[in-house]
C-alpha cells in the first residue's frame, strides 16, 4: 500500500530532530569535562621585602694575646709554681731560678756603689778647695755612676730569678722541670701563656668575592648595612651557633698571592673558653642590605636537563606560564631570586605535574610551603 505523501515527510523531520539533539548534549558533555579536567595549582604570591644579605665564610681562631715565657738569667730551676692547664695572672710568679750567684753580685754591687759614691763626695768638697783636681773628681763621679749603674742590673738580675706572667691567660704544659739548666735567650720557651677572653677569629674572603661587593654597593644593588655591618656570628664545627656576637676589627691590607683571598679580623667574647686556638668556624658576616628582595619557595624552583633554574606562574590570563630564573643563593628554604620574578607574581609549588605552559589552571593557597626558615640571610629588623 503506498505510504502517504504527509507521513513521508515526517521521517526527514524526525531524523534532524534527533541529530540536532544528540550535538546538543554531546557539546553539553565536552564543556563539561573541558571544565572537569581544568588543574587546579597552590600559589604563592611572592613579595618583595627588606633583608640583611649574609655571607658564610670559613675561619679559624686565634688567641687574643700570645706570650712565651723564657728566663732572662742563666741558672739552675728550683721550682715550677703553677698548675698547667691553670689561669694565671700578669706578673704572677711562674719559676724560680736558684739566685745564690746573683744575689753575692748583688751585695758585691752594693759595697762597690757605697765606696764610689762616698769618694765622689769626699772630692767634690776637696774639689771646691782646690785640693784636688777637676780631673780626679770628674773620674770619681763617674766611677760612682758606673757603680750605681752595676748595682741596677744586679738587682735586675736578682728579680729576673722570679720569672713572672707577662700576661693575664692560661698558661699551657711546662715544657722543663725542677733541676733544669735554663739560659738567657734560650730558643725553647719554659711555657706558653694564651689570652682566650676576647678571643680572635681570622676569617678568609676571596678578592674576587670583595670586589663584587664593592661592585653590588656602587651601582646601587645593595645598601650598606649600617650599624649592623660589624656584627659577625659563627657557626661551630658541630653546626651549632655561637651564643656571643662579634666585631669585626679589620681587614688585612694586601690579599695571598698563593689563595687570592684576604684576611679579615673579628673578635668575640668568650667567657666559658668555649672558644680555642686553632678551631674551624664559619663565620656569618653581613654584606649589605637588599631593599627589594626576591626570596621564591623552593618547591616552585625546578630546573631543566640542561641545568636552567625555572618556575611556572599564573599569568593575568588564569594560564600557567613558564618563566626562566637566575638564582642567586639559598636563604634558608627559599631561594634569593636575581631575576626572572617579581612581586606579584603567582609562583606554582603546588600540583606542577598536572599542568604544561599555556594551560588554563585554577588556583588557590599552597599548602606545601613550610613557615619561613632563613639561617643564611635575617630580614631586616625594621620590617
Amino acid at each position: 500500500m503506498p505510504m502517504k505523501p504527509a507521513r513521508a515527510a515526517l521521517f526527514p523531520l524526525l531524523a534532524s530532530l534527533l541529530l540536532i539533539s544528540a550535538c546538543q548534549d554531546a557539546e553539553q558533555q565536552g564543556g563539561q569535562q573541558q571544565q572537569q579536567q581544568v588543574p587546579e595549582v597552590g600559589v604563592v604570591t611572592l613579595k618583595a621585602e627588606r633583608f640583611l644579605l649574609t655571607n658564610t665564610l670559613p675561619g679559624r681562631t686565634t688567641a687574643y694575646r700570645v706570650a712565651e715565657v723564657r728566663p732572662q738569667v742563666n741558672g739552675i730551676l728550683e721550682k715550677r709554681l703553677f698548675d698547667e692547664g691553670a689561669e694565671v695572672k700578669a706578673g704572677q710568679q711562674l719559676y724560680q731560678i736558684d739566685d745564690d750567684v746573683y744575689q753575692a753580685a748583688l751585695k758585691s754591687a752594693e759595697a762597690s756603689s757605697i765606696s764610689t759614691r762616698s769618694l765622689a763626695e769626699r772630692y767634690g768638697i776637696l774639689v771646691k778647695e782646690n785640693a784636688v783636681s777637676q780631673q780626679a773628681f770628674d773620674e770619681a763621679r763617674a766611677a760612682s755612676l758606673q757603680a750605681q749603674a752595676a748595682l741596677d742590673e744586679a738587682r735586675i738580675n736578682v728579680r729576673y730569678t722570679r720569672v713572672l706572667a707577662p700576661i693575664d691567660g692560661r698558661i699551657g704544659r711546662s715544657a722543663v722541670s725542677e733541676g733544669a739548666l735554663v739560659t738567657s735567650g734560650q730558643a725553647q720557651p719554659l711555657a706558653t701563656i694564651q689570652q682566650l677572653d676576647p678571643i680572635y677569629v681570622d676569617i678568609t674572603q676571596s678578592s674576587r668575592e670583595m670586589l663584587d661587593l664593592r661592585r653590588d654597593l656602587e651601582a646601587g644593588r645593595l645598601q650598606r648595612a649600617g650599624d649592623n655591618a660589624a656584627t659577625v656570628t659563627l657557626t661551630l664545627e658541630d653546626g651549632s651557633r655561637y651564643a656571643q656576637e662579634g666585631k669585626l676589627e679589620f681587614s688585612e691590607v694586601s690579599v695571598d698571592e698563593g689563595t687570592g683571598s684576604v684576611i679579615l679580623r673579628a673578635v668575640f667574647p668568650n667567657p666559658d673558653r668555649l672558644l680555642l686556638p686553632g678551631m674551624f668556624v664559619h663565620a656569618n658576616l653581613v654584606a649589605g642590605a637588599k631593599s627589594d628582595a626576591i626570596l621564591a619557595p623552593q618547591q616552585g624552583i625546578t630546573r631543566t636537563p640542561r641545568g636552567t633554574a625555572v618556575a611556572m606562574v599564573v599569568n593575568a590570563e588564569g594560564k600557567v606560564e613558564q618563566r626562566e630564573v637566575v638564582t642567586d643563593r639559598t636563604v634558608g628554604n627559599r631561594w634569593l631570586i636575581a631575576s626572572g620574578l617579581g612581586e606579584g607574581d603567582q609562583l606554582i609549588t603546588e600540583g606542577l605535574q598536572y599542568i604544561r605552559p599555556g594551560a588554563p589552571v585554577t588556583v588557590k593557597p599552597a599548602g606545601n610551603v613550610a613557615e619561613q626558615q632563613d639561617s643564611a640571610a635575617q630580614p631586616d629588623a625594621d620590617q
